[in-house]
């Protein structure tokens, strides 16, 4: 064998080689960018479901935060109706009855009862007229407000009971016997430090009625933070009412 033949030989089997070794180091980078791509892969599963865990956790927690708001109202208000039995409230009988024992306020079924007095919040709609005769026909009267704590109590129920933004309640207040002059329904006057008119009442729109607004009513769904949910209406609107009456002792 020549020496130029033995030369190309040489040269054709470093070639093979060289050709053989870069197809295992392309192999080889094959390989590795196959398995980096399924780490990054598995790192994004990772990441996707710990996400989503701490999207579901936060979650949770706002609607245990939810949950727990509304029973701690529910329990202040609870509370609230059940203020009337502590020491200084029971509602105890003359020395000359031959009882020692305190007595507690109480309400028939239907009624809500606060303090010393039962609320009915009907959920049909009469005109004030009508709703006052109702309340009359339940041994009661429309509410007659008398203190913030009431309001405060009265605000809450009906906060809670309205379904939209004019479901208000009657009141036992009006100026239909002199306008501006506000009278509760034992005739007493409107005390100006114990009234919750809303802004910018009452106003005697004749919009409904051209003879104006005579009647008050109430009611800010979920209830008004400062306590001002009155307004004055025309009282032939029909609307649902508040009937108050003394608790029963027993």
């Amino acid at each position: 064998m020549s020496r130029a033949q033995t030369y190309k030989e040489g040269e054709a089997a470093a070639s093979q080689q060289a050709e053989s070794n870069t197809g295992s180091k392309v192999r080889s980078e094959r390989v590795a960018l196959l398995l980096l791509s399924a780490l990054l892969a598995a790192a994004a599963i990772v990441i996707y479901r710990l996400s989503f865990a701490h999207f579901q956790t936060n979650k949770n927690l706002q609607m245990l935060k939810d949950e727990n708001e509304a029973m701690r109202k529910n329990l202040t208000e609870k509370l609230s109706e059940l203020s009337s039995c502590t020491s200084e409230q029971l509602i105890r009988p003359k020395p000359a009855e031959a009882k020692t024992t305190g007595l507690c306020p109480t309400c028939e079924p239907g009624w809500d009862q606060h303090g010393g007095s039962c609320y009915y919040f009907s959920s049909d709609k009469l005109t004030w007229d009508q709703s006052r005769s109702d309340c009359k026909r339940r041994g009661a009267d429309l509410v007659q407000i008398n203190s913030e704590e009431e309001q405060r109590f009265l605000d809450n129920k009906v906060g809670r009971k309205m379904t939209y933004f004019l479901d208000w309640f009657w009141i036992g207040l009006t100026d239909s016997k002199e306008e501006g002059r506000w009278l509760w329904v034992d005739d007493s006057p409107l005390n100006t430090s114990l009234s919750f008119w809303d802004k910018n009442q009452p106003d005697n729109w004749t919009g409904e009625n051209p003879a104006g607004e005579h009647c008050a009513s109430m009611g800010v769904q979920g209830g008004a933070t400062d306590l001002k949910s009155c307004y004055d209406r025309s009282c032939n609107v029909p609307q649902r009412r508040i009937c108050e009456k003394a608790a029963k002792t027993g």
